[in-house]
C-alpha cells in the first residue's frame, strides 16, 4: 500500500519536473501607437502644472486677511514646520497656504499637528482655477 502512494508521488515530481523544463519566458516587442494631440495635450498640462494654473491637490489654509499679518503668519509657521508653504492672493485678502498633498487623508494627518498651532486652520476644498 505505501508503494503505490509514493510511486504516484514519485511520479508526479517527475512529471513536475519534466514540466518546468519546458517553460520559457515569452518574449517578443510591443508597438504603442498613440495620436499626437496626446503628447501635445500632456506638455499642455505640465505646463499649466508648472504655473500652479490647475491645483488639483489638497493645502491648508491657515490665514487669510492682510499682507502685513499674512507674512507674520507664514514666518511663525516656517519656524515650527517643513511643509511647504506660500501666500497667495484672492481680492481683497491674502491667504496663507501649506502643503501640497496627493490625497484627503495625507492633508488631514498635517491637519491634526497644524492645529496645535494655529487652530483656525482648515482644508479647502480642491478646484481648478
Amino acid at each position: 500500500m505505501r508503494k503505490p502512494k509514493s510511486l504516484l508521488l514519485f511520479a508526479f515530481t517527475a512529471f513536475l519536473c519534466v514540466f518546468s523544463l519546458k517553460m520559457r519566458a515569452q518574449q517578443g516587442n510591443v508597438n504603442i501607437q498613440q495620436n499626437e494631440k496626446i503628447e501635445k495635450l500632456m506638455e499642455v498640462k505640465t505646463e499649466l502644472n508648472k504655473n500652479n494654473q490647475i491645483r488639483d491637490r489638497y493645502v491648508i489654509q491657515l490665514f487669510y486677511g492682510d499682507n502685513g499679518e499674512a507674512n507674520e503668519v507664514i514666518k511663525k509657521y516656517r519656524d515650527l514646520y517643513s511643509y511647504s508653504s506660500q501666500i497667495t492672493y484672492e481680492a481683497p485678502n491674502y491667504k496663507v497656504w501649506v502643503g501640497n498633498f496627493r490625497n484627503r487623508l495625507e492633508a488631514d494627518r498635517a491637519l491634526l499637528k497644524i492645529k496645535e498651532n494655529f487652530p483656525a486652520a482648515f482644508i479647502p476644498k480642491p478646484q481648478r482655477k
